[in-house]
């Protein structure tokens, strides 16, 4: 079996939804982590694991849109309280490297840091593993909160990130999980020699769309099967091997 470790599966439309969920026992999939990307995605991912219980939700905030009002971060902690037996972790969230990027003008990050930190005390509070959306310098500033608030169970997933980082988190155990551009991006592949496999999980990000064999195709979490492949050749590790100790990460980090 697998388990996709981040899928924004709210992002979907209704009807790729439902031939995404129909396809999963043909495909070996065991369960979705669904991350949320604001209040409404957390809303209606609570509402698909109510439905099918191989939808496990994370709740959170995705970083790469502005900053919401002061109500609207209230309302998303409250609603987050309230529903927080129904959560497996809090996610996506992170700092907002991508805008910053593309920003015209410079772009101020101290809010960005102040909400990230605000979901590290809530994944303490409430013992419930993080999602984090932080790579390449913003991984530095992730890795410091969280050691300020002695966090273990992180999840950077899709990272990128210098080697300084990557040390870093491997000593702190912290997870990182790889999408299906493993089969073509140098940079990912160089990653999966490197970080340790018992500190790995797989997924899609989908509906992010990829390159190179799945140009114009529709991800869901069949490409997994493809990724475990390529990350055992990489670790030069038997498919079945690679695609237990996956599987049991997964199941263990977040508790399913």
């Amino acid at each position: 079996m697998m388990i996709d470790a981040h899928i924004h599966l709210d992002h979907y439309e209704e009807k790729d939804i439902d031939e995404i969920l129909n396809g999963l026992r043909v495909h070996h999939v065991e369960a979705l982590v669904a991350v949320s990307f604001d209040l409404a995605s957390c809303i209606r991912n609570h509402g698909l694991s109510l439905v099918d219980n191989r939808i496990k939700s994370a709740f959170g905030f995705h970083p790469e849109q502005d900053i919401p009002s002061f109500e609207e971060i209230e309302q998303l902690f409250s609603w987050m309280e309230e529903h927080v037996d129904d959560m497996v972790a809090v996610g996506e969230v992170g700092l907002p490297y991508y805008k910053k990027v593309e920003c015209q003008e410079p772009l101020d990050y101290e809010p960005y840091i102040q909400l990230l930190e605000r979901f590290i005390a809530f994944a303490v509070k409430w013992k419930k593993p993080i999602v984090l959306h932080a790579v390449y310098e913003d991984a530095h500033i992730a890795c410091d909160l969280l050691e300020k608030h002695q966090v273990t169970k992180a999840h950077f997933h899709w990272f990128k990130g210098d080697d300084k980082v990557l040390k870093r988190m491997i000593e702190n155990g912290y997870f990182i999980s790889t999408t299906p551009d493993c089969l073509y991006e140098d940079e990912i592949q160089q990653l999966i020699c490197k970080y340790p496999i018992e500190l790995m999980m797989v997924e899609t990000d989908g509906p992010w769309p990829f390159e190179g064999p799945f140009t114009n195709i529709r991800t869901e979490p069949k490409m997994m099967v493809q990724s475990i492949e390529k990350i055992a050749r990489l670790q030069q590790r038997s498919v079945e091997e690679t695609r237990k100790i996956l599987y049991e990460n997964t199941k263990r980090f977040y508790g399913i």
